[in-house]
């Protein structure tokens, strides 16, 4: 009396698995998703969702382009990473 497991429509184990696999792959997506929404950037008041530039690169680039100078830019710098 011994019974295969194809007799009971588990033959397939496999599919089975995949089947919980992806049954489980979606609300682990969602969740992943949500977060990464919720902890995403605002958008900003730049029109056509241009982001501005932040305002440590805005220095750099002006001491790049000789506009301050180095005691300046020093300043300004550690003054930004401070705030």
């Amino acid at each position: 009396m011994w019974m295969d497991y194809e007799d009971y429509g588990m033959g397939s184990h496999w599919l089975g698995g995949l089947g919980m696999a992806f049954f489980w792959l979606i609300p682990i997506l969602l969740v992943f998703v949500a977060v990464k929404y919720l902890k995403g950037e605002r958008p900003s008041n730049a029109p056509d969702g241009e982001r501005r530039p932040d305002a440590l690169a805005v220095l750099e680039e002006r001491y790049a382009r000789g506009e301050v100078g180095r005691e300046e830019y020093l300043q300004k710098r550690d003054d930004l990473k401070r705030g």
